[in-house]
């Protein structure tokens, strides 16, 4: 799960066109947190941390029961997106 988070991360990123070093300095991480969070191998991260680099890149978390599918509104987000 944590890979998956990371490459969206990864993704939003360079849509916006940042490296790791000027979104870590936006939310005063250190640009190796980034690296590692994107990379999915991030030791010790607290959630309010993931949380406020998600919200800085306009992403969001969500939580649904393990194996259950995409809702139609995610897929949908997922196709558009």
């Amino acid at each position: 799960m944590l890979f998956e988070i990371g490459r969206e991360i990864r993704q939003a990123r360079k849509e916006r066109r940042l490296t790791q070093a000027a979104l870590a300095a936006a939310l005063g991480l250190s640009r190796a947190t980034i690296s590692q969070l994107e990379r999915g191998t991030v030791q010790d991260i607290g959630i309010r941390k993931v949380v406020r680099v998600l919200e800085y890149l306009g992403l969001t978390l969500r939580v649904r029961p393990k194996g259950q599918p995409p809702t139609l509104e995610e897929l949908r987000e997922e196709y558009e997106g």
